[in-house]
């Protein structure tokens, strides 16, 4: 398989990279040109293309030929990154391409998660700040999973809990909606996240699907498989 990474050189996309390289597929990777030296342990492994993400000719390069297209979608400005990044994939990539997006949990898609009263401050008070700063449009990350959700590509969208370093616990578990109980915990390992979008370019039961993870030996995983086994 012949799989793209676009966001390469960050942290998770160089977990992709490792669980890319694992299975044995061919990887190529797009990130920013200033940041194409983290990639440089992966050299003679991986063939980079430095670029913005969100430009259309780097994006038409780079997904040429791919069979699976993993996308951090990072809302990095105020310019449209995020959306624009999304944009170039669904354009460019092949019609039965698998293309699999990252995002946090507080993207919805039917409008039927439930968010605590924390979450939705916390996230309004970031949200704000960054956007006054001008380092990161949130929205411009909701308007990005808006063209997703209307394509008719072989999509998924992977919605993250937040995130924490450490050796790898498994797959995570996930459910369609913020707010199940199973979620609870709201923490997954930066490399299962990871684990889970490589995973889903080989699972059809995710296409067109928004999974919302945590992980799979956090409190709340732990206490839905106890009760599965009452």
């Amino acid at each position: 398989m012949r799989v793209c990474i676009i966001g390469a050189s960050g942290k998770l996309g160089q977990y992709m990279i490792e669980h890319c390289l694992e299975r044995g597929y061919e990887v190529v990777g797009v990130c920013r040109p200033k940041s194409v030296g983290k990639l440089d342990r992966f050299r003679g492994r991986i063939t980079v293309v430095p670029g913005p993400t969100n430009d259309p000719r780097v994006i038409r390069q780079a997904v040429a030929g791919a069979d699976g297209v993993l996308t951090v979608l990072v809302p990095w400005g105020v310019n449209d990154y995020s959306s624009g990044t999304a944009q170039a994939v669904l354009d460019h990539a092949a019609p039965n391409a698998r293309l699999v997006f990252s995002c946090g949990w507080h993207i919805s898609r039917d409008g039927q998660d439930v968010y605590s009263k924390t979450f939705t401050r916390g996230l309004a008070i970031v949200g704000w700040l960054a956007r006054t700063l001008r380092l990161v449009d949130i929205d411009d990350q909701v308007e990005a999973c808006r063209r997703i959700f209307a394509s008719e590509a072989r999509w998924t969208v992977v919605r993250g809990s937040d995130l924490e370093e450490g050796e790898s616990q498994g797959l995570p578990v996930w459910s369609r909606h913020v707010g199940d109980p199973i979620l609870e915990s709201n923490l997954t390992r930066r490399v299962d996240f990871a684990l889970f979008m490589v995973e889903a370019l080989t699972d059809p039961d995710l296409i067109h699907e928004a999974p919302a993870i945590v992980g799979c030996r956090s409190p709340s995983a732990l206490a839905h498989q106890g009760e599965q086994s009452a």
